[in-house]
């Protein structure tokens, strides 16, 4: 279903609202399609899906619009829904539905946006792509995280290779350069450190620099990307050097929006220890 036949049920709807089934809960629900399936959507359930809601006549959110129209993938729990858990509860993957809610109960002990009032319904239009239990979810995840462990260390390899680089690798998968040494002390995970540096893709592209800004900058170890808490009391106070630093322990999926930085990148780090910050 597209996103402008989407817009259109969304007009249909509200013409046939009093078509609509009801649940003890005051829920309002329309299948829109009920594909076969047997694994509905659990308290817990990570739901792959399309969703687009609406207090009253005000859109709120559209998945459609986001990340090149990509369905999101969102764990669903009664205590984030409320009396909203009972629909999805209904549904399978390959599902459609309307679920609509008045708002004094969608937001029952909880704040009610402000340009909404008591009495507007809360309308919420979903399509159904995948349901996945916890322990499924996880599963998925582990794999998916073992399998970009061996691909992030061949981007390595392969760089370090082409870039004729003496690199040491660390238990993590951490790779690293000591180009100058310093006065032979090292920070600790626990210590606030200045530095300088550069960040690159491994093609090049640099997405930061303190350099560039004129400014080292002074930050704790403690509250950084895993790759910079590991990496940085590697080098002496004084000293630089290079992080090659795979995505796992950098950003991951989480990738800073806005950024050159993609999901799964790993990034390159030129770092030059200036000081110590006790």
């Amino acid at each position: 279903m597209t996103f402008f036949a989407l817009a259109s049920l969304a007009v249909s709807v509200d013409v046939k609202a009093q078509s609509m089934k009801k649940l003890p809960n005051g829920l309002e629900y329309e299948i829109i399609k009920d594909a076969p399936g047997t694994k509905t959507i659990a308290d817990g359930s990570y739901v792959s899906m399309h969703i687009r809601t609406k207090i009253a006549d005000s859109a709120m959110f559209d998945s459609y619009k986001m990340n090149n129209n990509k369905p999101i993938e969102q764990q669903l729990t009664a205590q984030f829904l409320g009396g909203f858990m009972d629909g999805f509860a209904m549904l399978t993957a390959g599902d459609s539905a309307v679920l609509r809610m008045p708002i004094d109960s969608a937001f029952k002990g909880g704040q009610i946006p402000p340009f909404a009032k008591s009495g507007d319904k809360v309308t919420y239009i979903v399509k159904i792509f995948s349901v996945k239990s916890v322990e499924e979810f996880e599963n998925e995840k582990k794999e998916a995280g073992a399998k970009q462990v061996s691909i992030d260390d061949k981007i390595l390899q392969d760089y370090i290779k082409a870039n004729h680089l003496e690199a040491k690798k660390t238990a993590s998968g951490l790779y690293y350069v000591i180009e100058k040494a310093g006065n032979g002390k090292h920070a600790t995970a626990a210590d606030k450190v200045k530095v300088h540096y550069k960040g690159t893709l491994v093609d090049g592209t640099k997405f930061d620099s303190s350099y560039d800004r004129n400014q080292p900058i002074d930050f704790p170890l403690s509250g950084v990307i895993k790759g910079w808490t590991e990496g940085i009391p590697l080098l002496e106070e004084g000293g630089k050097g290079k992080l090659l630093i795979p995505s796992a322990l950098a950003y991951g999926q989480n990738a800073p929006p806005g950024s050159p930085i993609k999901a799964n990148d790993v990034l390159i780090f030129d770092v030059e220890l200036l000081e110590i910050l006790k």
